[in-house]
């Protein structure tokens, strides 16, 4: 497995991004003792309760800064991973060296093997919802509660949106991957040229864009799909999933909103429970109303909410 590594220089001076970067190795997947390096963030005092931040395609930590400042205000730790291929964490080079399962078995390494993570806490929107609700299915033991926002565990039984297909489209048929547009499109609110500019920094060519480039195509769109049978599995866990979870999806996500109510139903800690809605936001919640999510994932860990 050819590795990429994006410069340190092209994360200096991030706007509002002052947390400094951690690292871990986990195996690379391929069975020859190769290793990744994986990037985190962290922020909070360390004996707080642990809260696992997991982005999605194709952004990376910096997407929960707002977030995370909210969350070590109320004295949680904060942890933001960065997916592999994506922010600082090492780059596969090639989309084959990206699959479902390889992601799920990173972020696990990581949050379990590495830093132990126990007593935790899912934010998981967009992949990072596909990843942490297999995680969350198969070690519950590690989990008291998940918040599910713009996000859902497809198996391929049914279709996805047509939007989700022309972003597909759009990124298999693309040249050039303009990472800032993508996440720019996906936001109710106008980026800023830096925080557009914090988007593209992972990325300083084509030849680092494998996993963005990659991720659309690893979500099963077929009964047959190669993670079919374990996204089928999960959802059998989660339908026996008691514990708090709560649904946290914006009013303006084309791509996941019908997912809200299909979780809300699906899994019983999730029932009779006051969902809330987070007005005036996209895909990219976080961007559009990062604070409000972050006071929502707070009053719910402290059981406010």
């Amino acid at each position: 497995m050819r590795i990429l590594r994006t410069p340190d220089e092209r994360f200096f001076g991030l706007a509002d991004f002052p947390y400094r970067p951690q690292y871990a190795d986990v195996p690379d997947g391929d069975g020859d003792g190769g290793r990744l390096r994986m990037a985190y963030v962290e922020s909070g005092p360390g004996d707080g309760p642990p809260v696992l931040l997991l982005h999605g395609e194709p952004s990376w930590s910096f997407l929960y800064r707002k977030v995370i400042a909210v969350l070590a205000d109320a004295g949680l730790r904060a942890v933001a991973v960065d997916l592999v291929g994506f922010g600082r964490s090492d780059k596969p080079a090639e989309p084959g060296d990206h699959s479902y399962a390889r992601h799920v078995e990173w972020v696990r390494c990581l949050a379990f093997d590495a830093l132990d993570l126990r007593e935790v806490t899912l934010v998981g929107q967009d992949w990072g919802g596909l990843i942490g609700l297999r995680l969350v299915a198969e070690h519950p033991d590690r989990f008291t509660r998940v918040v599910a926002a713009n996000t859902g565990l497809p198996t391929g039984d049914q279709d996805m949106p047509e939007v989700w297909w022309h972003f597909r489209r759009a990124v298999e048929r693309a040249d050039t991957l303009d990472v800032a547009r993508f996440v720019q499109s996906g936001c109710r609110t106008t980026l800023p040229a830096e925080v557009r500019r914090a988007y593209d920094a992972p990325f300083p060519d084509e030849s680092y864009k494998a996993g963005p480039r990659a991720m659309p195509s690893l979500v099963p769109t077929a009964p047959d799909d190669p993670a079919t049978e374990a996204n089928r599995a999960a959802w059998r866990a989660l339908s026996e999933w008691r514990k708090p979870f709560l649904v946290a999806f914006s009013d303006g996500d084309p791509i996941t909103g019908g997912m809200a109510p299909i979780l809300q139903k699906a899994v019983p800690g999730a029932r009779g429970r006051d969902h809330p809605t987070i007005e005036g936001a996209g895909h990219f919640l976080q961007e559009d109303a990062g604070e409000r999510l972050g006071q929502v994932t707070a009053d719910f860990v402290l059981g406010r909410l």
